[in-house]
């Protein structure tokens, strides 16, 4: 990877997961008939620090919290081989709110992947987006998120990465 561009260091990131957290329980508390889902495999740290945090906050409440695997709903990748995670949703989406979460909104594909995937284990009453990065002007679907935490422009041939752990931060690069 040459050429890092930092976009969120750790200080950063902490802070923008928090600012997205207070944004969900602004909206959704007391969580009774809301659920987070985090988008396998690359949602799943932002969701996991996301309810990690609220259940900090309220601990009291009952957080519904899955994950959701899209890996054969997808129409963007087909001529690679791909492992697919698990889906782990413990209770009933029917009729509730559900905040999809994942990392990087880029073409919308993955999104429509997951709410197919969503839409087989039934019928939510409404669907939002919590997005850490969106890279606005390369959608080829009309997606966007209701909850973000960092807009940035970027070309096709950029990636947006996200590490995670001591050094956690987000880089723009460009592809090799």
């Amino acid at each position: 990877m040459q050429d890092l561009k930092t976009i969120l260091d750790t200080d950063q990131l902490q802070l923008t997961l928090k600012r997205l957290s207070h944004q969900l329980i602004e909206n959704h508390y007391p969580f009774t008939d809301t659920c987070f889902i985090g988008i396998q495999p690359r949602g799943v740290p932002v969701s996991d620090y996301i309810t990690t945090y609220i259940k900090s906050l309220y601990p009291q409440q009952q957080i519904n919290y899955g994950k959701l695997d899209i890996t054969f709903y997808r129409d963007d990748i087909r001529n690679e081989l791909h492992i697919p995670s698990v889906t782990d949703l413990p209770f009933s989406i029917e009729n509730r709110k559900v905040v999809l979460i994942d990392d990087v909104l880029y073409t919308g594909r993955t999104i429509r992947a997951a709410m197919d995937a969503l839409l087989d284990n039934g019928r939510p009453s409404k669907v939002e987006l919590c997005i850490l990065v969106d890279r606005r002007f390369s959608r080829q679907l009309p997606i966007h998120p209701d909850y973000c935490g960092k807009a940035i422009d970027s070309i096709i041939t950029q990636k947006v990465k996200v590490f995670w752990g001591d050094d956690a931060k987000v880089v723009l690069y460009d592809r090799l």
